[in-house]
């Protein structure tokens, strides 16, 4: 059974969740802070869910925290524990730090749902997560599409880690597999970060005189790729191919952007969708319906890009 379809059954059923002192329902969330564009959403989201649980659940308290470090974080999360979560929702800052706080919940009995990034030790009830292999496969098929299936790409990875290998490796397979005339010039780290994306693309740009394209792999990234090549006066990148869906870059997309013209989704909704699960699970006498959701990435072009367009995020 679907979250959706779970949700609309438990909604008739009594809240298995609630304390014997008829306590509200509580379910903490444990998200990193708005430090770009992507975590941006993410807190945007978690806002509107919370807005929207506690409209349509009498019973139901989220407790909603943010942290701008691991260290900070795993505090947080001692401190919802601390509070009496039932349910803890936790998108981790670094898996390390936050793990045995996690842990340590679980053993108290709370019903945990980890969001994206997985923590050192798999006790979560629930692991929602992107894509991150269709994410790469997405952004190949952007610029195999957008430059006809051949030329030169540069690549400009994200921090060195599980969730980047997965996309470069899929990105990759899928030009080789699809587009095997597409040729991989070079590829750098640009950790995700709009600075960084505009160091990595002057460098790019001073070491090879035509590339055809470029994948930023973050649409972040891509605000200083882009900056590095208006500044820079050339005009042979045909398209840059971002990754994220933030309504600024597929307003560009939209709008037919000479240069930007491509994303790939990563949904920052997918902690709605893990806050939701949390709940469904509280309803269900602290059973998970599903072990793991997967939300799918999309490849959003302009002939898409309407579908994309949420004007109303701040992501």
């Amino acid at each position: 059974m679907g979250i959706m379809a779970f949700l609309l059954a438990a909604a008739v059923a009594v809240a298995g969740g609630c304390s014997k002192d008829n306590r509200p329902v509580k379910i903490g969330v444990s998200i990193p802070a708005a430090t770009h564009g992507w975590t941006g959403g993410v807190v945007w989201n978690a806002e509107q869910v919370k807005a929207k649980i506690e409209q349509e659940n009498p019973d139901v308290e989220v407790l909603l925290t943010t942290a701008s470090t691991a260290s900070d974080q795993a505090d947080r999360i001692e401190n919802l524990a601390a509070r009496g979560v039932q349910a803890l929702v936790v998108m981790a800052q670094e898996p390390g730090p936050v793990t045995p706080a996690c842990e340590t919940a679980k053993k108290q009995g709370v019903f945990l749902v980890v969001v994206s990034n997985p923590l050192e030790v798999p006790v979560q009830d629930i692991f929602v997560n992107g894509d991150n292999r269709s994410f790469g496969r997405a952004a190949a098929e952007a610029i195999g599409q957008l430059i006809g299936g051949k030329g030169d790409i540069v690549v400009m990875e994200g921090i060195p880690c599980p969730i980047n290998t997965d996309r470069v490796e899929s990105f990759r397979e899928t030009l080789a597999k699809q587009y095997p005339a597409i040729r991989i010039l070079e590829s750098q780290a640009a950790y995700w970060n709009t600075e960084k994306g505009l160091a990595v693309m002057e460098n790019l740009l001073q070491k090879h005189p035509e590339i055809d394209a470029v994948w930023a792999g973050d649409d972040d990234v891509m605000i200083g790729a882009l900056k590095a090549y208006e500044e820079s006066g050339r005009s042979d990148v045909k398209a840059m191919v971002g990754g994220g869906g933030s309504k600024a870059t597929v307003k560009r997309i939209m709008d037919g952007d000479s240069v930007v013209k491509g994303t790939a989704t990563y949904p920052p909704q997918m902690i709605a969708t893990a806050v939701e699960a949390a709940l469904a699970g509280l309803r269900n006498g602290g059973k998970a319906a599903e072990r793991e959701i997967i939300v799918p990435s999309q490849t959003v072009t302009k002939e898409n890009a309407a579908q994309f367009y949420f004007p109303d995020s701040i992501y």
